[in-house]
């Protein structure tokens, strides 16, 4: 923690992809940085899944024993407008963080690039003022029907990113249920806790608020907003959202202090943008009376051991003598 205690003024759009069009999301979350830099606000957070999408409501064809063709053909497509890390993609947002000067962190669909390129991951990914890939984090475990679609991150990416003004790192969604994963990042010391989500239910506000006072961190929440009529009207199997509403994520994004204020939101039914003044100091005041990791920790009874080594599926061998 910084003993000189900054005041850093933080953004969370509430937006919706262009669903299913990489290239589209893309040029609408550089547009919508630039709007939220100029309001002075010098870490920006975007929701899960931003680009290209959160695919709420499809099935992707599968039932239990069986897939259909046109399920593999909509998932060709996810696939196609999802994102390489690094690719061109991660350079535009990485520009854009540059020329504003702020700390960008966005929900992508990450292909895999280690092996096949076959599984998708849910990512979040993390920019700096320079223009760098300071880090990125996969969804360690897919919620539910999520499964289908996204493969599940190991420990090798958990970041605490660096800023000036403090440390940044965070889980997306359900994640943040776990209570092993939550105390993983209070024990490297965040202090903005990041947490998209595409969870719009009332309970995801307890949800924020609780770890807010039990991180004794600041907690950016961050959610779409999505209605029925922004899916592409030539998606094959358009048909599985006509008993949905046409508010499809209601959003619910909201900004908490250490202590458990409500700082900015929750932000509900329309895109916007919340903006809030973190003062870091009132982190050292929180944890006064309670830290999670450290004097109201009892490491004789409790202790957790995180792997955050990469979980390889293939590694090779030079045989001895070649």
């Amino acid at each position: 923690m910084n003993d000189h205690f900054q005041r850093i003024k933080v953004a969370v759009i509430q937006a919706a992809s262009v669903l299913f069009d990489r290239e589209a999301t893309v040029e609408k979350a550089c547009s919508l940085a630039k709007k939220a830099a100029s309001e002075g606000a010098r870490l920006l957070l975007f929701p899960e899944a931003f680009i290209p999408a959160y695919p709420r409501g499809l099935s992707f064809g599968a039932v239990v024993g069986s897939r259909s063709a046109a399920g593999r053909r909509i998932f060709k497509r996810y696939w196609a407008n999802s994102v390489d890390i690094p690719g061109p993609e991660t350079k535009k947002i990485g520009n854009i963080a540059k020329a504003t000067s702020t700390y960008i962190v966005i929900g992508l669909i990450e292909r895999d690039s280690q092996y096949s390129r076959g599984t998708l991951y849910c990512t979040l990914a993390y920019f700096g003022p320079d223009g760098r890939l300071l880090g990125k984090h996969r969804k360690l475990v897919p919620t539910g029907s999520e499964r289908l679609i996204w493969g599940a991150g190991d420990g090798s990416t958990l970041p605490i990113i660096e800023a000036d003004f403090g440390k940044i790192g965070g889980l997306i969604c359900w994640e943040n249920y776990m209570p092993l994963a939550r105390t993983a990042m209070y024990a490297k010391g965040v202090e903005i806790y990041l947490a998209p989500t595409a969870d719009a239910r009332d309970t995801w506000q307890a949800t924020l608020t609780h770890i807010a006072c039990e991180g004794r961190c600041f907690v950016l929440g961050c959610n779409q907003f999505v209605t029925k009529d922004m899916y592409p009207k030539d998606l094959e199997t358009l048909d599985e959202l006509n008993h949905f509403p046409d508010i499809i994520c209601r959003g619910g994004s909201a900004i908490i202090s250490p202590l458990g204020k409500v700082l900015a939101g929750p932000l509900y039914d329309r895109e916007g943008m919340l903006f809030a003044e973190l003062d870091m100091g009132e982190i050292a005041q929180g944890k006064y009376d309670f830290d999670p990791v450290g004097h109201y920790a009892r490491p004789d009874v409790f202790q957790l051991i995180v792997n955050e080594q990469p979980a390889l599926s293939v590694s090779t061998k030079t045989p001895q003598g070649t």
